[in-house]
């Protein structure tokens, strides 16, 4: 190789292709502005260590609805008014949403002592299984994340892993983002 100006430019020139998007991602990174990737991109909460619901609530009636499908369990312990209503069709909606894979997921709602409406659950909610568990609604209260509200949704994998919790109000659309990568990933179910 030559010392000649032309040459240490060349050299020069093949260097800062090399090592300068190295040096500027780098520097965005360490500088702490926007371009710092986020550390998540779920929206809700992932649920760990991992629980077994089968194995923890063998004699549970969603391990029985269960059948391959992943469970989207939506929790109201009280008496099942415009709130609870909402949650409902927000199970709905957020089932619909996931277009093909819909068929893949199932609906439960895990109420408390009092009943819903037979009537409206059936008019309004077709495949939506009402059920009232006791023992899986001690068990998702003390899976789920300390500080964050009470009842909201469950997303439980076809093997029977309790995988996330989303709160109750949470964007529709912002949970079926979640399920959608999840059964994307999935082989199961």
């Amino acid at each position: 190789m030559s010392d000649s100006p032309r040459g240490r430019l060349q050299f020069l020139l093949i260097a800062a292709v090399f090592f300068g998007p190295l040096i500027v991602a780098t520097w965005l990174y360490y500088q702490g502005g926007t371009f710092q990737p986020e550390g998540r991109v779920n929206h809700g909460a992932l649920l760990e260590p991992i629980v077994n619901v089968p194995e923890e609530l063998p004699e549970s009636a969603v391990v029985a609805d269960a059948g391959g499908s992943w469970l989207l369990v939506y929790q109201d312990l009280g008496p099942c008014e415009d709130e609870c209503r909402n949650g409902l069709y927000t199970i709905r909606q957020s089932r619909l949403m996931l277009g093909r894979e819909m068929d893949r997921l199932e609906r439960i709602f895990l109420h408390g002592d009092e009943a819903p409406d037979t009537l409206f659950i059936d008019e309004e909610h077709p495949g939506l299984v009402a059920l009232e568990d006791g023992g899986l609604s001690a068990l998702l209260s003390n899976k789920k994340p300390a500080g964050l509200a009470d009842g909201g949704y469950y997303l439980i994998d076809p093997l029977g892993n309790l995988v996330m919790y989303f709160p109750p109000d949470i964007v529709p659309g912002d949970m079926v983002d979640d399920m959608k990568r999840l059964l994307r990933l999935s082989r199961i179910g």
